[in-house]
């Protein structure tokens, strides 16, 4: 088991650093038990003001050095836009927000720990998440050298609560914003935030207004509709309202007017990869934004045998992103794929955001496959209604020869009647 064994107390381990509860316990615990020198490591990829402060916490609860790097321009172009190329939905509604953030934190531990000479990284993801395998993946495609240190996993570990981490917190004097009746578990960046834990472990309760966090509860959103146009340029979201724009600042900014609205707010029971359901309350605005707009585009652009085959892409890649498989071989294949789908992909999409929906008010694209004059129901001479015939009696031959066979059992059947 990792961690159980004695350590001697030079040896380094880069710690993945949020300041939340469970990684606030966990520095001075690895520091106490084991005598290790904690390097803490905090990823910036847009959770507000979640960081201010993190690197005087961090050296006052036993870190020996805290390193913080900020992620986020490569956390939108490396990670999340490919995820939105490919269309990659958990279970029909999870837009991955924690999923996809995984991996890039634990790549830079495991630059951290190569540069500062540790043997061991660590994090603070639970033995019943998924969280534990995203981390740990990563670390074995990338280091595999490197040992994995996991508390929760720890028979040493005896925090086996959320109650008893604030407990520990509370008697070791450690700052932390959650207490036993606001302890939900939260995970923010740039794309969402969610929320698990407390009440919401009964999916019977309904999610309170007060939880939410980047969003309006639909009850209090404007009476009247915004709308945005979103231009893309082969698959990736360059333009808002008509004008050229980071990724960083587009999906902060979509953030802002999505959550204005109430768009993006996901109640939802999922089939965790360990075995087990789990339920969570996602809030997505800006991406529910993006997903939908970039869905919108490709219905013009991308043929039938296409748009089918990359469905099945879609489900594949949003089962690696939830299970931790980013740095694997099938990824990195199924992103040429997907990148070869998207050359068309090119255009300007038009939403309406009311009253927490997001919906479709208008696509366009100079690589557009629509063509009003075939669509239209007025028969012209692009097209030859004729034609038709000979297509659907051999497109339906076998379930016509299928049809006689059947016919021709009962016929004898009626005839061994009489």
């Amino acid at each position: 088991m990792p961690g159980t064994k004695s350590r001697t107390k030079a040896e380094k381990v880069v710690l993945a650093y949020s300041g939340g509860l469970d990684t606030s316990v966990i520095l001075p615990w690895l520091k106490e038990t084991y005598g290790y020198d904690v390097i803490a490591f905090a990823a910036e990829l847009g959770q507000g003001d979640e960081l201010q402060g993190i690197k005087k916490k961090a050296l006052a609860t036993g870190a020996i050095k805290c390193v913080v790097k900020d992620l986020r321009a490569e956390f939108v172009r490396d990670y999340i836009w490919p995820m939105l190329k490919s269309g990659a939905i958990y279970e029909n509604e999870y837009l991955l927000g924690t999923s996809i953030a995984r991996p890039l934190i634990a790549k830079y531990q495991v630059d951290v720990a190569n540069a500062e000479g540790a043997t061991a990284v660590a994090h603070g993801a639970t033995g019943k998440g998924h969280d534990q395998v995203r981390f740990e993946l990563t670390y074995m495609a990338l280091d595999p050298s490197l040992r994995i240190i996991a508390p929760w996993k720890d028979r040493n570990f005896d925090l086996t609560s959320r109650e008893a981490a604030v407990d520990y917190a509370k008697k070791h004097k450690i700052p932390i914003e959650q207490s036993k009746k606001k302890i939900y578990s939260r995970d923010r960046n740039i794309w969402h935030i969610s929320h698990e834990g407390a009440d919401l472990e009964d999916p019977w309760n309904e999610p309170k207004d007060e939880m939410l966090t980047i969003s309006k509860p639909v009850s209090k959103t404007p009476a009247r509709a915004q709308y945005v146009e979103i231009g893309f340029r082969e698959g990736v979201p360059v333009r808002l309202n008509g004008k050229a724009i980071s990724g960083v600042k587009l999906i902060e900014t979509l953030n802002r007017i999505g959550g204005k609205h109430g768009v993006g707010q996901s109640d939802l029971v999922e089939n965790r990869l360990v075995g087990m359901k789990s339920r969570g309350v996602y809030e997505t605005p800006g991406g529910t934004i993006l997903v939908t707009a970039h869905k919108a585009l490709e219905t013009i652009t991308l043929d039938r045998e296409t748009m089918h085959y990359k469905q099945h892409i879609a489900l594949k890649y949003a089962e690696m992103v939830y299970y931790g498989q980013w740095f694997s071989r099938l990824r990195k294949a199924l992103d040429a794929f997907v990148d070869a789908t998207q050359r068309p992909v090119s255009g300007t999409v038009r939403l309406k955001l009311y009253k927490g929906r997001c919906t479709l008010a208008g696509v366009k694209s100079p690589k557009s496959l629509y063509r009003p004059d075939l669509a239209s129901f007025t028969m012209g001479a692009e097209y030859d209604p004729t034609d038709a015939n000979g297509f659907i009696r051999l497109f339906g031959l076998p379930m016509k020869v299928a049809a006689i066979v059947d016919g021709n059992k009962k016929a004898k059947k009626r005839q061994r009647k009489k």
